[in-house]
């Protein structure tokens, strides 16, 4: 019985990452692609800003999920206060780390969104910026800690993410050169391809965890 419960939180703890990662991810892609003026004729600009906040809510839950399995789960011993405070996990201290700190970057940052009216819009669109980080940390937290990276769909997973996240923010800055010559309009698509191998390298590669299945 022990362990079935240990198999079934470490499942749940896996299964919690990968899809508040993939929930990150999609709402970064949509939030480039409606500052890059994207729109939909069967999707209102408002609508599509509430399934971008609803995917960051989204996130925050199988972020609790994924955290509260970890806590639960008595393979590595984790504590509120690993899971809190950066740098005192039981086991891979640093790659834990940039998860705990992304986790906590996406909570505040949804505090600055529920009291986005009552702060400036200069300061609250730096702050959101900070979306790229929580991404990036996140990414790397899921390469380095997550014990799926040698599965060929995750590294797809972190791949397709990587190419459009980076894809998506070249056209973001290209599109503000409209007249620019027919090569550079190629760069969204150069990069995110670029961004897609690398990542597919570092996961089955040096970064990636392999000693558990």
């Amino acid at each position: 019985m022990e362990l079935a419960t240990t198999t079934l939180t470490w499942y749940t703890a896996r299964a919690g990452g990968l899809l508040a990662f993939t929930l990150v991810s999609a709402s970064v892609v949509l939030g480039l692609a409606l500052a890059g003026r994207a729109r939909s004729p069967r999707w209102p600009a408002f609508a599509l800003e509430d399934v971008h906040r609803f995917l960051g809510i989204l996130a925050g839950a199988f972020i609790a999920i994924h955290g509260l399995a970890l806590l639960v789960d008595g393979f590595f011993n984790f504590t509120l206060s690993s899971l809190l405070v950066p740098g005192t996990a039981p086991a891979r201290v640093v790659p834990v780390a940039f998860g705990v700190v992304a986790a906590e970057l996406l909570a505040a940052l949804a505090v600055t969104n529920h009291y986005r009216k009552q702060i400036p819009h200069w300061m609250w669109r730096r702050l959101h910026y900070l979306n790229f980080a929580v991404w990036g940390l996140a990414l790397v937290h899921g390469i380095t800690a997550g014990s799926d990276s040698h599965l060929y769909w995750v590294a797809g997973l972190y791949a397709a993410s990587g190419g459009a996240v980076l894809g998506l923010l070249a056209w973001r800055l290209m599109r503000r050169r409209a007249f620019a010559p027919w090569p550079r309009r190629l760069w969204p698509a150069a990069g995110g391809v670029f961004a897609a191998e690398l990542i597919v390298a570092l996961t089955l590669g040096p970064l990636g965890l392999h000693a558990i299945g």
